[in-house]
């Protein structure tokens, strides 16, 4: 891809370290990735592209593979990187690219990491930003907030058997775990990133990190963000990790998604650049209102497994191409199908409510049950695709829904008065990812 930065390589001992600088803003700022990355293979996912670019749009971003992942020197299993070396790392690229002082971006694994380092070189870090991660991994009488021992050992038996593949993709990206696409980019990138052995030796080398101790040694501003419904790691946990760093500013986002370029950016993106610039710009993507559905075949993956790949491909095809027809009977606009369903948007709440119905009825004869969810909100355009909570709440929405069930918010049903659709009251839904509670309807006719 041409628009790729130029990928250039610095010594760090006796390793070859690679890195990216992209941007010209006035604050220098140093990405810690999380678990495993490919600085080149990660451009050609456009979701990573576009958050790169916009972090890019008013800092100088400064990218890095770990040394054992990515295009960095390999290293064999039972010599990984301490935390220590892999601080040398950083020093060694800030020292290649002319960084005196940087703020520190830490992604999930890649936390501990950021949080060693601005203990250990206050004078060359000027902030650290958290996003998604921990002081601590495993669970422990005085860190109720860690993963049992047990179910860590599940996610590496799982890496060991099925790496190669879209594995873990349900905890790190679970708003897009259904969608094909995606699910090819995020499987390549993790081949290309590290192989098997190492991909679970550095997972297991994480379940013994604990950072707690260093937490009140941390001198530098601080900004820990969490999205609430994040899978794999607690909201109590980031939640601890601000306490116990002086000073610490602790932001929650809506959203389920770990890995922060999936789901709605916008949110996280604006606190860290308000937080290194003092100003918060408006995102790029235009906003305009809409209503929202989702759909989702019921027991799609146990209707999977009895027809057999052919045949359910089959099934799949045909229901999208029923789901299609019913959306632009109805003047709406198909977003993308997800695997087992559809996102839509419509410029009429009710046109988007008849069309679920229609639809549901239609992929009947297919021997298809499904399930929606509608919401009426702003959403944010981005090129072909669409986010915003609006997006997220409707897919909850879809979610709470039964077999053949049409539940939308209250938003739906107050703007579709007067139009002849009635609905039963589903009450107040806590909805996960979103911070509040939404009131649902059941459409009845």
């Amino acid at each position: 891809m041409s628009d790729v930065p130029v990928t250039r390589y610095v010594k760090s001992g006796d390793f070859n370290i690679a890195y990216q600088v992209v941007g010209e803003g006035a604050v220098d700022v140093v990405f810690i990735p999380g678990w495993v990355s490919h600085l080149e293979v990660g451009w050609e996912d456009p979701l990573i592209a576009r958050f790169l670019r916009r972090l890019a749009s008013f800092t100088r971003l400064i990218l890095f593979d770990k040394r054992g992942t990515g295009l960095s020197d390999r290293v064999s299993v039972p010599d990984l990187p301490t935390l220590e070396e892999r601080i040398d790392d950083v020093r060694a690229v800030m020292d290649a690219v002319g960084s005196e002082r940087a703020a520190l971006f830490g992604l999930s694994e890649g936390g501990p990491m950021s949080i060693l380092f601005s203990a250990t070189h206050p004078a060359r870090t000027s902030a650290l930003i958290l996003c998604g991660t921990v002081a601590k991994v495993v669970r422990d009488e005085d860190y109720p907030w860690g993963l049992p021992r047990e179910q860590l050992e599940d996610l590496v038996r799982l890496c060991e058997e099925e790496w190669g593949g879209p594995v873990l993709i349900d905890l790190m990206a679970p708003s897009l775990a259904h969608d094909a696409d995606y699910r090819d980019r995020y499987a390549r990138r993790l081949r290309m990133a590290a192989s098997p052995g190492a991909a679970v030796g550095y997972l297991r080398m994480n379940f013994d990190v604990d950072v707690r101790g260093i937490l009140p040694t941390v001198r530098v501003p601080t900004l820990v963000l969490h999205r609430i419904g994040d899978r794999l790691v607690q909201l109590e946990a980031s939640r601890d990790l601000a306490a116990r760093i002086p000073g610490a500013r602790f932001v929650a986002l809506p959203g389920e998604d770990h890995v922060p370029w999936v789901g709605d950016t916008s949110p996280l993106i604006g606190e860290v650049e308000e937080f290194l610039t003092g100003i918060r710009h408006g995102p790029e993507e235009d906003r305009v209102l809409a209503t929202v559905l989702f759909t989702d075949i019921v027991s799609s993956t146990e209707r999977a497994g009895e027809m057999g790949d052919r045949s359910w491909k089959d099934l799949l095809d045909a229901h999208d191409d029923v789901t299609r027809r019913q959306v632009e009977r109805f003047r709406g606009r198909v977003v993308k199908f997800t695997g087992d369903g559809v996102l839509a948007t419509f410029d009429g709440p009710a046109r988007a409510v008849r069309c679920a119905t229609s639809l549901r009825d239609a992929v009947a004869d297919l021997g298809v049950e499904v399930r929606a969810g509608l919401h009426t909100g702003e959403i944010e355009v981005r090129g072909e695709d669409i986010g915003g909570i609006a997006v997220h709440i409707a897919q909850r929405m879809c979610s709470a829904a039964a077999s053949r069930e049409i539940v939308t918010t209250s938003t739906v049903k107050d703007l579709v008065a007067g139009s002849g659709l009635s609905f039963a009251d589903r009450g107040l839904q806590t909805l996960r990812g979103v911070p509040d509670k939404w009131h649902a309807f059941t459409v009845t006719n």
